[in-house]
């Protein structure tokens, strides 16, 4: 058990007098400024290797790390803080381990200023650098002189960040020392720091693993504030944006070209438009509301994609997402600055585009390269987070099976194939109707999937005839083929594996609809 009893609130309210600092770090901007200010206040300083050298330079009075411990730097340098006098000095209590320090000549160290090897710059600029070469980067001694600070926080300011330098030097000339919150403050910055230091060290292990679809038995999130949000979902709940780090791919990490700040509904929203648009090679248009597809195209130019998207429901594309996986054109651009939409995103912009687009001021207006999509993605639940794989399976003729008597023409194949890239983007139950590479009705998370059938039909309207039906599960009653009987739905691509196959297969028969299973389904929640 540790020993609590140095707990008092005498002890750890007072201000502890900085007597005594040991500086060894990396990043070495604003150093030698924060030496020299140290040492103006007579503070006894201590240093390392590069870090001892420029103050060196610049002539500063101190001691180096062997004058303390009476040993110099060995193993290539892997040793050279790794010892009591060092240790004791930052990990002593100063009161009840004052007569053991003075036993073994332990000189107190009150100011720890460490930060680390850069291993997340040296392995960012080679990723499969040899083992024998990525290991080099990894701190050891900083660390620890840093949790051990950390820990001493009672009597010992751990330093990590050289932004907090001057605020420091600030305290130290109207306190002549540190005060208990401060100290407190920089130990929860200081253990941020190791807790994402040793993170992203297992995260590069983990990238590197032969079997890359592998679950983690540990799983660390290495995440920074991207941005203060307005609000969440609705005014009354507040949120920021984090973004992981160094992740180059992702809405967060699209520049912005014009347009108000984005809201945390925006961010979902394009998310989702933008994710399903990246799924497809030829030109597409999406055009989401409320985290679901309302209009999809895929055609020969983004243009024609375009318009095809927006007129597949117009109504429901109002104040919605466009997502385009080609450059905005001149064209695209009028038509939108004719009607209201929150977002619209692409790979690039026109000068021509973006000089229409800015009639519209508050439209936000992002580019974003099309980048492969995630491997994982999670969800965070009370207590815990779900992670799982990206659906990223692709239908194809080795996949399905045609079990009616109706054969599918090769256009309403296509149009199923296209319906399915779609379909894995919409909320369960799902059902789509399309033709010609674009949706003309959807039917979006719904209780039932006779719900989710009724309202995609009553969406495509007129427009059903010879027309297609994805749906992202299997059918679990012939209810939902004798709702679209005699409306113009030529085909039907399904999993499959109802325990009421035969019934729904017969069903289809009977009112002459192809019917494709594929053995896989597209859930999403």
């Amino acid at each position: 058990m540790p020993n609590l009893k140095n707990s008092r609130c005498e002890t750890t309210m007072t201000i502890i007098p900085i007597k005594r600092a040991l500086l060894s770090v990396s990043d070495k901007s604003g150093i030698v400024e924060f030496a020299k200010d140290l040492a103006r206040l007579g503070v006894d300083i201590i240093s390392t290797g590069g870090t001892s050298k420029m103050l060196r330079d610049a002539n500063i009075p101190h001691r180096q790390v062997d004058d303390v411990t009476g040993l110099p730097e060995m193993l290539d340098g892997r040793v050279k803080t790794l010892h009591p006098k060092v240790h004791g000095g930052i990990l002593g209590r100063r009161d009840e381990h004052a007569s053991e320090a003075a036993q073994h000549q332990i000189e107190w160290i009150d100011l720890v200023v460490v930060n680390f090897y850069p291993f997340e710059n040296a392995v960012n600029k080679n990723p499969d650098m040899d083992w024998n070469k990525t290991i080099e980067f990894i701190d050891i001694g900083g660390p620890t002189m840093v949790r051990a600070a950390a820990k001493n926080f009672a009597w010992v300011g751990a330093v990590t960040d050289p932004a907090d330098y001057s605020n420091i030097i600030s305290e130290l000339k109207s306190s002549h020392g540190l005060d208990f919150e401060t100290r407190k403050n920089l130990a929860e910055k200081a253990f941020g720091l190791t807790s994402h230091y040793d993170a992203m060290i297992h995260q590069h292990f983990l990238q590197r693993k032969q079997d890359a679809h592998e679950c983690p038995q540990y799983l660390d999130l290495q995440l920074e504030k991207n941005m203060e949000l307005r609000y969440g979902e609705n005014p009354h709940q507040k949120a920021s944006a984090y973004q992981f780090k160094h992740q180059t791919n992702g809405i967060l990490s699209a520049s912005q070209c014009q347009g108000k700040p984005l809201s945390y509904n925006n961010i979902l929203d394009t998310e989702a438009a933008w994710s399903c648009a990246s799924e497809f090679s030829e030109p597409a248009c999406i055009i989401v509301k409320h985290a679901n597809p309302c209009g999809a195209a895929t055609a020969a130019t983004i243009d024609e994609a375009y318009q095809h998207a927006y007129a597949a429901d117009p109504l429901s594309a109002f104040g919605g997402i466009i997502a385009l996986n080609r450059p905005c054109t001149k064209q695209i651009a009028e038509a939108v600055t004719g009607i209201f939409m929150e977002v619209i995103i692409a790979p690039a912009f026109t000068e021509d585009a973006l000089k229409i687009l800015s009639a519209k001021p508050n439209l936000r207006v992002l580019e974003l390269s099309i980048q492969q999509n995630q491997t994982w993605e999670m969800k965070f639940i009370t207590g815990g987070m779900l992670l799982q794989e990206r659906d990223a399976q692709l239908i194809t003729a080795h996949d399905w099976k045609i079990v009616t008597n109706a054969q599918p023409k090769e256009e309403e194949i296509a149009a199923m194939l296209f319906a399915w890239r779609v379909l894995k983007h919409i909320k369960s139950n799902g059902i789509l109707i399309a033709k010609h590479n674009t949706t003309i009705g959807i039917g979006a998370g719904q209780v039932s999937r006779i719900d989710a059938v009724d309202l995609a039909v009553r969406k495509a309207g007129e427009k059903i005839r010879d027309s297609i039906l994805a749906s992202d599960a299997f059918f679990p009653f012939r209810d939902s083929i004798d709702r679209i009987a005699n409306t113009g739905v030529r085909a039907i691509i399904q999993p499959g594996g109802s325990m009421r196959d035969e019934e729904v297969i017969a069903a289809c028969n009977e009112y002459h609809i192809a019917m494709l299973f594929t053995g896989k389904r597209c859930f999403r929640h």
